[in-house]
């Protein structure tokens, strides 16, 4: 609630009014996961049933879903979040159990589901168009998947049902990252600029060898969700500036930003069709004209230790 004191946000309770979907609870999709509970994300609602057994009746309204069908090994312990002893269970159930503990208001729906699979893709859609049990419409995607495969299923979706979504990735060699802010037809999508290896053709599946598993740190999966959450909450609260694409070399500190424009020539259809779409509707809205902005006055705010901050809006 501080932020709102510091005029930083305008009502962080808003933050319970979501629903928000995670593909992937690994190494950055479990540290995201925990962040937004910890913020708060969704809630679990009281709702009067008068003609109910009992008066009050849990009535889930806004919660966060969580997408994986893998499970925990051991070989994860390197990462932040799982712990030894949930070695064997689904990512998504040794998931829920945590961050239940973490926050019993979050209510949390877990789906052990491969949404790669032709028979399970459809449920994944439904679940984007419903909020799965709570019958709203999901506010945001994260996609925290380590493949192209998956990546792409999550963007058919998305560009299907003109829903908004961060993508994310951390490189095999660790020390990389980057997220990625999807609007369909206003940026482009994951198949509009598709990276290197695909366009060059080559087989990703080649490029891993057996037995050699791609490095990791906690580090930069941390720096990735730290980032993914930020504008997360951003997007979704109204303050700051959004990151089209950001991205992360641990070897420089180096954050290179940029806006990726759709391609015209997108493999996806509906792609196209929200290409078309957004044209129309920057056609249709009227241009604003310049008016000079009254500059923001400081205002001095005195605090508990008897000294004052300064708070003022940049632009």
């Amino acid at each position: 609630m501080a932020l709102q004191r510091m005029g930083i946000v305008k009502n962080y309770e808003d933050i319970r009014k979501f629903t928000v979907v995670i593909v992937g609870v690994g190494g950055v999709g479990s540290v995201t996961a925990e962040m937004l509970t910890r913020c708060g994300i969704g809630k679990v609602i009281l709702k009067e049933m008068p003609n109910s057994e009992h008066s009050l009746t849990y009535i889930y309204g806004f919660q966060l879903i969580l997408f994986d069908y893998d499970k925990v090994e051991l070989a994860n312990m390197n990462r932040l979040f799982y712990q030894p002893a949930q070695a064997g269970l689904s990512k998504v159930t040794a998931a829920s159990m945590t961050l239940t503990r973490i926050n019993p208001d979050v209510k949390i729906e877990t789906y052990n589901t491969n949404i790669t699979l032709t028979t399970q893709f459809e449920e994944f859609l439904r679940v984007l168009q419903t909020g799965g049990i709570s019958g709203n419409r999901v506010d945001l995607v994260l996609s925290c998947v380590d493949n192209y495969e998956a990546r792409m299923t999550i963007n058919t979706a998305c560009n299907e049902l003109a829903l908004e979504w961060f993508e994310s990735g951390v490189s095999e060699n660790a020390v990389c990252g980057h997220i990625q802010y999807i609007v369909p037809g206003e940026s482009a999508c994951f198949a509009c600029a598709p990276p290197l290896v695909v366009a060059s053709e080559i087989d990703e599946k080649t490029l891993k060898k057996d037995g050699v598993c791609a490095a990791s740190l906690p580090t930069t999966m941390g720096v990735v969700a730290g980032l993914l959450v930020q504008n997360t909450l951003k997007k979704l609260l109204h303050f700051g500036t959004i990151s089209w694409y950001l991205g992360y070399n641990a070897l420089a500190d180096f954050f290179p930003s940029m806006m990726i424009k759709p391609n015209p020539n997108c493999t996806d259809s509906f792609c196209l069709k929200r290409q078309e779409e957004f044209k129309n509707r920057v056609i249709e809205e009227p241009v604003c004209k310049n008016e000079e902005l009254p500059e923001d006055k400081v205002i001095h705010k005195d605090n508990e230790w008897g000294q004052y901050s300064v708070f003022q809006k940049l632009y």
